[in-house]
């Protein structure tokens, strides 16, 4: 299923390093990756990173687990599950429950951790993939997952417990086979269409969640004096070539926020670089006496790969 980052050979996987056959280069060289004590892979190279420290950075890791964490965006979790639901119910057939499922900027986990074990349940995957660019988040979501026992290395063949691989790599550079996975999913996460449809097998599913017009309106309307909407459904004809779009979803989940949450909430955007710091301060100023109240919306997307 997975391939070297740098020479594209076959890879091996073991619970303490991970090496290729070497049948990708000239001089045979078998690169190895080592497995980090919490329990992820790193298959990013130094010539795939744009900066020193790519992705979210661990302050905003650690604001998004307790944002997620209080209940917030529950809503589209549940609505992601059970979406995956809907499909296996629909069209289990045609997918096969020997590949694995792949999770774009899967961060701390929130979304991936659910995933999983509606993927376990439904039978709909043989294991999950959980890949970001970011190595804090990745080893973040990785210690939940050794926790809990559900590293690959862990699971028993006969549980019915989903194996579950954490990965640093990028999404431009996925370290998997042709046709490899039966499903990808991509939570406000990058979207290629032409690397999407690589991976996935024929008649596999591609779930992907963007904020929706009129996401957190109010709080965008404090924050900017020019107030940008999302055009949520801009990337859709990039994908007409390769995906049949058969589901969209849209979900709102009323917010009430304390100024707590609030900083949370900035921290774990990019409102937190791009509004001006006084309108920060004085939304927190304002929610420490008074909830801000606002509202989360979601669109959802379903799409399958076409037939080749």
């Amino acid at each position: 299923m997975f391939v070297c980052p740098l020479c594209a050979s076959p890879l091996t996987t073991d619970a303490k390093t991970w090496r290729c056959d070497g049948s990708g280069n000239a001089k045979g060289t078998r690169h190895p990756f080592d497995v980090a004590r919490q329990g992820y892979v790193n298959l990013l190279p130094v010539q795939q990173k744009k900066s020193k420290a790519p992705g979210d950075s661990e302050a905003s890791i650690a604001a998004r687990q307790r944002f997620l964490a209080a209940g917030h965006y529950a809503p589209l979790q549940a609505l992601i599950c059970d979406s995956l639901k809907n499909v296996h119910a629909k069209d289990g057939s045609k997918t096969s429950a020997n590949g694995s499922w792949l999770d774009i900027g899967c961060g701390e986990g929130y979304y991936t951790q659910a995933i999983a074990e509606t993927l376990a349940q439904t039978g709909a995957a043989s294991s999950l993939i959980g890949l970001d660019i970011s190595k804090p988040a990745v080893s973040t979501f990785a210690k939940a997952a050794k926790q809990n026992q559900r590293l690959w290395y862990q699971v028993n063949t006969n549980d019915a417990t989903l194996p579950i691989y954490p990965m640093v790599a990028s999404a431009a550079h996925l370290p998997l086979q042709t046709g490899s996975v039966v499903g990808i999913s991509s939570i406000f996460s990058p979207i290629l269409p032409e690397v999407f449809a690589k991976v996935l097998a024929d008649n596999g599913y591609l779930l992907i969640a963007k904020p929706d017009h009129g996401h957190l309106s109010e709080m965008r309307a404090v924050l900017f004096d020019d107030v940008r909407e999302h055009d949520s459904d801009k990337f859709l004809p990039s994908l007409e070539p390769y995906f049949e779009l058969i589901d969209t979803q849209h979900i709102r989940a009323p917010l009430s926020l304390s100024a707590a949450d609030l900083a949370d909430l900035m921290t774990m955007t990019p409102y937190a670089y791009r509004a001006h710091g006084a309108k920060r301060a004085a939304l927190l100023a304002h929610a420490a006496d008074t909830p801000f109240v606002t509202e989360a919306k979601f669109v959802l997307y379903v799409l399958q790969k076409k037939s080749a």
